[in-house]
C-alpha cells in the first residue's frame, strides 16, 4: 500500500479560505436581499399604488418587479437597487473596520489598543493631571494634547495616539534617515509645554531650523554654537566653571573633557585618571576665585606655575592643593605625561572663538541653568563630532541644565511643572555624559524628561561601555526602535523580548482512501530578527514598561497641519544659515585669508 503523501504545512489552508469566502458572499447576498425588500416596500409605500410585498429576500434581489408590479422602473432602480446597494456597501465597510479594530493585532502577537491603554488619551490625561498641579483642576477634555505627554506614534488601525507620560525617560535607537529627527525630536520640541534642550551636530534642514522660529514665540532662544555649526553669532555666554566651585563639580567638569576625548574602555587607565584629577584641581582653583577657564590653559602650559596651588590653599582646598603639588613635584617624565594628556583633553579651549562662549562677556546676557529650568526658553547646543570638537562643552552644558532642573524641582515640590524636555540627539557623538545611565534612574521623577537618540546599540556601548549601555537601556521606561537595525545580536535580542506566539498549522494528507486534514499549533517568534531588520521607514517598535511590545506609525512633523507654518519657517532658518556662512566667506576673502 503506498504511503500517504503529506503536503507542506501552511498557516491558512486554501480550502478554509474558499469556505470563508463563500460564507462571506452568502452573507452579503442575504443582507442585500433583505435591504432590497425593506427599501422596496418603503418606496412602494411612498410612491406606489399597490400593497406591500411579503418578506422574500431572494425575489427582492432577483425579481423586484414581480414583488412591486405597480412601481415604475425608475422607482424600482432607486428603491430596490441603488439605496440597498449603498446601505450594503456602508455596512460591509463598517463591519470590516470594526473587525479590524477588534482583531487589532490578535493574530500577530503585538500589542492591541487595549494593551496600550496606559499610553492612550484617557489614562495618559489622568496621569498628566496627577503629575502636574497646573492641570489638576481642568476637565479631561480641557487638557491640551501637548500637555498630556510626548507623542511617540499612532497605533493602527484607528490611529490611536500613544504618548509617553511626564515621568517617562526615553531611549530611541534608529538608523540615520529613518525618522528619528522628523518623527520624534521635532514633534516633541514643537509641542513641549516647558523648557527645551536640544543637542545636535547639524543645523540646516534639521531640528534646529524646524523649531527655532516656533520656540522663539514662547520663550527666549539660547544658542551655544562654539564651532559654528549654524554660523550663529555669539549672543550669550555661559559660565562653564559655575558648577566647579566644589570638588565634586570640578571633577564632573573634568570628566566631560575626558569622555569627549576617549571612549569608555580607555578612560580609566593611569594617564587618563591622573590627567582628569589634574584638570579637576585646576578647574577648582579657577572657579574658587572666579577666574576664567582660559587661565587653566595657561597653567597647563606651565606645570611649574604655583598659582593654582596657592589659589586652592587660599580657598581652603588644602588636600587638593597638596595633591596637585605632588603631581607638579613628581618625576619630570610622569608630570609632563600627565600635563600633556590634560592639555589634549582641553585642546578645544585653545581656539579663542570656542573659549569665548564660556568666558565672561559683560555686554552679552549670561545663560543661567537655574533660571532656564523655570522658563519656557529653548537651549540649542550645537557641536561637531569627532576629534577636535567642542563636545565636552556641549556635554557640560547639558549636564548643568539637567542637574539644575533637578535641584529646582526638589525645591518646588519635587517635580517641574511644566516639565523640561531634554532631547539628546547624537548623544554618543556630541553629548557624552559619562553617568547618563545613572541620571536616567531619577530624572523622570523630577519632571526632567530625557530623550536620548542613538544610531545603534553598539554606538551606546562605545560611549558608555557594555554595562553602562545596558544600564541606560534598562532604566529607560520608553524604548523606541526604528528601521535600520543591522546589528544581528541586537535584532535577535529584540526578537526575544518581543516574544513568541502560537500559530495554527494545517496539514493535508492524500492517500488511496482520500484526503485527511489535521490542525496543530506551533510556537514561533512574533517578530523574527530579519523582520526587525526590515522594519520599514515610518514604523517603530515601542517597548514600554509593563506593556506588550507595540508596532507604531511615526508622525513626522511634515504630515501635521502645522507643516504649513513649520516648513516655511525651516526654509527661512536654513536660508539664514547659508547667508551667514556666505558672509563669513566673503569676509575671509576681503582679508586675503582664502586661497
Amino acid at each position: 500500500m503506498p504511503a500517504p503523501r503529506t503536503s507542506a504545512p501552511s498557516t491558512t489552508a486554501g480550502s478554509d479560505a474558499l469556505l470563508y469566502l463563500l460564507f462571506g458572499l452568502l452573507a452579503i447576498a442575504i443582507a442585500f436581499g433583505s435591504l432590497a425588500w425593506l427599501s422596496g416596500n418603503l418606496t412602494n409605500a411612498l410612491v406606489g399604488t399597490g400593497p406591500g410585498a411579503p418578506f422574500k429576500s431572494t425575489e427582492a434581489l432577483l425579481h423586484p418587479a414581480a414583488l412591486w408590479p405597480h412601481l415604475s422602473p425608475t422607482a424600482l432602480l432607486v428603491g430596490a437597487r441603488i439605496i440597498p446597494g449603498l446601505l450594503s456597501a456602508s455596512l460591509t465597510i463598517l463591519g470590516l473596520v470594526l473587525w479590524l479594530r477588534l482583531r487589532g493585532g490578535a493574530n500577530n502577537g503585538l500589542a492591541r489598543k487595549a494593551d496600550l491603554a496606559p499610553l492612550l488619551d484617557k489614562e495618559i490625561t489622568a496621569k498628566a493631571q496627577s503629575l502636574r498641579p497646573s492641570l489638576a483642576d481642568l476637565k479631561a477634555n480641557e487638557v491640551a494634547a501637548a500637555d498630556r505627554g510626548i507623542l511617540v506614534g499612532t497605533l493602527s488601525p484607528g490611529r490611536a495616539e500613544a504618548r509617553a507620560s511626564w515621568e517617562d525617560v526615553i531611549v530611541a535607537i534608529m538608523a540615520p534617515r529613518s525618522g528619528k529627527t522628523s518623527g520624534l525630536a521635532i514633534p516633541a520640541i514643537l509641542a513641549a509645554p516647558g523648557p527645551v534642550l536640544l543637542t545636535s551636530n547639524k543645523a540646516a534642514n534639521d531640528a534646529f531650523t524646524a523649531t527655532v522660529e516656533a520656540r522663539a514665540q514662547v520663550g527666549t532662544i539660547w544658542t551655544l554654537d562654539p564651532q559654528q555649526i549654524a554660523h550663529h553669532p555669539r549672543e550669550m555666554w555661559w559660565d562653564i566653571l559655575a558648577d566647579a566651585r566644589d570638588l565634586a563639580g570640578a571633577k564632573r567638569l573634568a570628566g566631560h573633557f575626558v569622555a569627549a576625548s576617549v571612549d569608555e574602555s580607555n578612560g580609566s587607565d593611569f594617564w587618563s585618571t591622573a590627567a582628569s584629577n589634574t584638570l579637576g584641581a585646576l578647574f577648582l582653583a579657577a572657579a574658587s576665585h572666579r577666574r576664567p577657564i582660559t587661565d587653566v590653559l595657561a597653567w597647563l602650559a606651565s606645570p611649574a606655575d604655583r598659582t593654582p596651588v596657592d589659589l586652592l590653599t587660599d580657598a581652603g582646598h588644602d588636600a587638593v592643593a597638596a595633591q596637585l603639588q605632588g603631581t607638579v613635584s613628581g618625576a619630570t617624565e610622569t608630570r609632563d605625561g600627565i600635563y600633556e594628556t590634560a592639555r589634549q583633553y582641553a585642546s578645544c579651549l585653545l581656539d579663542a572663538d570656542v573659549a569665548a562662549w564660556v568666558t565672561p562677556a559683560k555686554l552679552l546676557p549670561e545663560f543661567q541653568p537655574f533660571a532656564f529650568a523655570t522658563s519656557r526658553d529653548t537651549l540649542y547646543l550645537l557641536s561637531k563630532d569627532g576629534g577636535g570638537s567642542a563636545s565636552a562643552i556641549i556635554a557640560a552644558a547639558a549636564d548643568a541644565v539637567m542637574r539644575a532642573a533637578v535641584v529646582v524641582a526638589e525645591r518646588s515640590g519635587g517635580r517641574l511643572d511644566p516639565p523640561a524636555l531634554c532631547v539628546l540627539d547624537e548623544a554618543a557623538n556630541v553629548c557624552k555624559i559619562s553617568d547618563l545611565p545613572d541620571l536616567y534612574s531619577h530624572l523622570g521623577s523630577r519632571g526632567v524628561i530625557p530623550m536620548t537618540i542613538l544610531q545603534s546599540y553598539r554606538q551606546g556601548q562605545r560611549c558608555w561601555g557594555e554595562a553602562g549601555m545596558d544600564a541606560l537601556w534598562s532604566a529607560a521606561t520608553i524604548k523606541i526602535i526604528g528601521s535600520g537595525i543591522d546589528d544581528a545580536d541586537f535584532a535577535d535580542r529584540l526578537s526575544r523580548q518581543v516574544g513568541d506566539h502560537d500559530v495554527q498549522t494545517t496539514s493535508v494528507s492524500t492517500s488511496e482512501s482520500g484526503k485527511s486534514t489535521s490542525v496543530s499549533m506551533r510556537t514561533e517568534r512574533i517578530l523574527p530578527p530579519d523582520a526587525i531588520r526590515a522594519l520599514p521607514k515610518g514604523k517603530a517598535l515601542l517597548l514600554a514598561t509593563g506593556i506588550r511590545v507595540a508596532m507604531l506609525d511615526l508622525r513626522p512633523w511634515y504630515t501635521e497641519p502645522s507643516a504649513k507654518t513649520v516648513g516655511p519657517a525651516s526654509a527661512r532658518a536654513t536660508k539664514a544659515i547659508t547667508a551667514r556662512a556666505l558672509a563669513k566667506s566673503r569676509d575671509r576673502d576681503d582679508f586675503g585669508l582664502s586661497a
